[in-house]
């Protein structure tokens, strides 16, 4: 494992070598191609063979990682950053990894502490970020940061042949783990807690950075990797897939640093300055709607009356608290208000049971408890096929019947010692405009659809 770590190394440095060569090449043919006068050209071209000998050497494998060990000291490599919190915060950030995870108490929740694998972010210097990939670069499992954690320094002893310089190297490069001075900042944010009389402790909250980059390389995977893509594949053309098919529904993005994410941490650069937020939205109740078949009327233990029951309850509780000095119209209007909800609920369902077109027809099962009146108005699209169930239809008197039963129920909603209603009230509850007005735009609309 060692001898890898050690070709990672020496591979590492010579292909950014080679890389700041060509740009260099490329930019001396540049130079070269503009000057016209020859005896310039020489003294440049003399100046640039020395810039490109200093650039060799400055890439010669001791000399460099001599220069990354002093360079580590601008960077830390942490699991919770400070400047996610603010740009120009200039506080610690911290290095946490639970020793023994099973007695964590915070591994029972999702934190960094219960992560299998923690991918260390880097802050500081981002002109020294070279140096965190070095050190995080993993090769069969294994990095140089984590062999310098557990104590093996095999890797640099062998590339160094010289004890002193090794030990300089490991001292440096472990400077990246501690924090010599932790302090917090006026930019970061802090909370005052309280532990006893005139005492607190003083909490500053960071980001965490390894959890959000987990996160972040699970969500990829599952939207853009070739598995999904081919899961997602069968799932649109309805074919079968050994494959799962993932969604994180209802996602959100927050950017941070810019157009430089490398300003604010390594893994924030590594991700583009993307962070995903998952929905913390609470579920949301969606009905199954289907035929009341087992109801012999829809203002009885109904998909209905469940949904309208809110409403009824804060009726009877306004109606209950008005005193007999209140102002008539005002309770009137009031009532009218809770009256038009209620016939809003009502219609919404109606509509919804009228539309389904998979159960068309529906009403002529001899399972079918419902009332007849109900019958017309909740399955119109079996006059299509039945002729006597049509011209009944087309009779208005079940429309009469629906209004009556509606008033009875509303009647006997309100009905108790505390609230007087009587025929009069059961009258107006059963004449209410709004009801007969949506009847008609209903039967309106299905009039077009309907022979």
């Amino acid at each position: 494992m060692q001898d890898t770590l050690t070709f990672f190394i020496t591979d590492y440095i010579n292909k950014r070598k080679v890389a700041r060569l060509e740009l260099f090449d490329k930019n001396e043919k540049k130079i070269l191609a503009t000057l016209l006068d020859q005896g310039d050209a020489d003294v440049h071209i003399q100046d640039l063979k020395r810039e490109r000998a200093e650039i060799e050497q400055k890439y010669e494998l001791k000399t460099w990682l001599t220069d990354a060990a002093t360079r580590a000291g601008q960077i830390s490599l942490v699991t919770h950053a400070l400047k996610f919190i603010h740009s120009d915060a200039r506080g610690s950030s911290i290095f946490y990894a639970a020793e023994n995870k099973s007695r964590d108490p915070a591994a029972a929740y999702l934190s960094t502490a219960s992560l299998k694998k923690i991918s260390l972010d880097a802050v500081g210097n981002a002109a020294a970020l070279d140096v965190a990939k070095l050190l995080q670069t993993e090769v069969n499992g294994d990095s140089l940061i984590a062999s310098l954690n557990r104590g093996d320094y095999t890797a640099l002893e062998v590339l160094a042949g010289d004890k002193p310089l090794s030990d300089a190297w490991i001292a440096g490069f472990k400077q990246v783990l501690v924090d010599k001075q932790p302090a917090s900042h006026k930019l970061a944010k802090q909370i005052y807690m309280p532990i006893a009389a005139h005492q607190y402790h003083l909490i500053s909250p960071l980001f965490a950075s390894s959890l959000t980059h987990a996160l972040h390389q699970r969500i990829v995977e599952t939207r853009f990797s070739e598995q999904a893509k081919e899961a997602r594949a069968a799932m649109k053309a309805n074919t079968w897939s050994d494959k799962p098919a993932i969604v994180f529904p209802s996602t959100a993005v927050l950017n941070f640093g810019g157009t430089k994410p490398q300003n604010v941490s390594y893994l924030n650069s590594v991700r583009g300055g993307k962070c995903w937020l998952l929905s913390s939205a609470p579920p949301e109740w969606r009905t199954v709607c289907q035929p009341p078949l087992n109801n012999q009327s829809i203002f009885s233990h109904s998909e209905f009356t469940r949904q309208a029951w809110p409403v009824i309850k804060r009726l009877k509780l306004y109606l209950q608290s008005v005193n007999a000095q209140a102002s008539k119209l005002a309770i009137r209007q009031r009532r009218l208000s809770f009256i038009d909800e209620i016939i809003d609920i009502l219609f919404n369902y109606v509509s919804g049971v009228q539309n389904l077109t998979e159960y068309s027809g529906w009403s002529a099962k001899t399972e079918c408890r419902l009332k007849r009146s109900q019958q017309l108005w909740l399955d119109p699209r079996r006059a299509e096929a039945d002729l006597a169930f049509r011209q009944e239809r087309n009779n208005d008197d079940w429309r009469q019947e629906l209004a009556n039963d509606f008033g009875f129920w509303f009647n006997y909603q309100l009905g108790s010692d505390l609230l007087k209603v009587g025929d009069t009230e059961r009258r107006y509850f059963s004449t209410v405009p709004l009801f007969k007005q949506r009847l008609r735009e209903l039967e309106n609309d299905l009039s077009e659809d309907l022979p």
